[in-house]
């Protein structure tokens, strides 16, 4: 991911007054913990004309959505709860040509109380731009959230798997095991011993 992408993006955003939080991986780096990710995770203050600046400002820089639905349903609050409830959507993402290796992932639901949240947030100045980043507090209890509604979405997948399908993914994860133990002791035995 480029630092340009970055900056392009924070300065769009910044250009339009707009109320954001970095989270994710970027942000983790911003705290200063080295890290590899490949998207800009961004939490909007959820009201219409903040997402709507979000969406041109994002738009002004070559950001358009992935998914095939105009831009400008993230600002819909009743679209948002469809796609939640219906597709279990919980990140907006967008992608540009023009920065093809930072795809950005706009929350679709606040994964903590935006305005509690900003108010803690970490601001860092870039020299030509301001970015607006999640404390780290703040940061680990989303990421806790985040794998507790990740096991909760595992768990109701798994639920819906008939007693057959059940036993199928069993003997499958057995046949792999197998594989893998197998392939292990290959590995320590040498390769003459193959």
């Amino acid at each position: 991911m480029a630092a340009g992408s970055l900056e392009a993006i924070f300065a769009a955003l910044e250009r339009a007054h707009v109320r954001y939080l970095v989270v994710g991986g970027v942000a983790v780096v911003l705290h200063g913990h080295p890290r590899f990710t490949a998207d800009l995770d961004l939490v909007l203050a959820l009201d219409a004309a903040n997402v709507r600046a979000a969406l041109g400002a994002l738009r002004a820089v070559g950001y358009m959505p992935r998914a095939p639905v105009p831009a400008e349903d993230l600002a819909d609050p009743a679209r948002r709860a469809e796609w939640v409830r219906n597709k279990g959507m919980t990140v907006f993402s967008l992608a540009s040509p023009a920065h093809p290796a930072t795809e950005v992932g706009l929350f679709v639901e606040e994964p903590l109380p935006f305005e509690k949240a900003y108010a803690r947030a970490v601001r860092a100045d870039l020299g030509d731009v301001c970015v607006w980043i999640s404390s780290i507090a703040d940061l680990v209890a989303h990421r806790a959230r985040g794998f507790a509604l990740h096991r909760e979405a595992q768990r109701r997948a798994w639920l819906a798997l008939s007693y057959r399908e059940r036993l199928a993914w069993l003997e499958e994860a057995k046949r792999f095991a197998t594989g893998a133990l197998a392939a292990a002791r290959r590995r320590r035995r040498g390769p003459a011993a193959g």
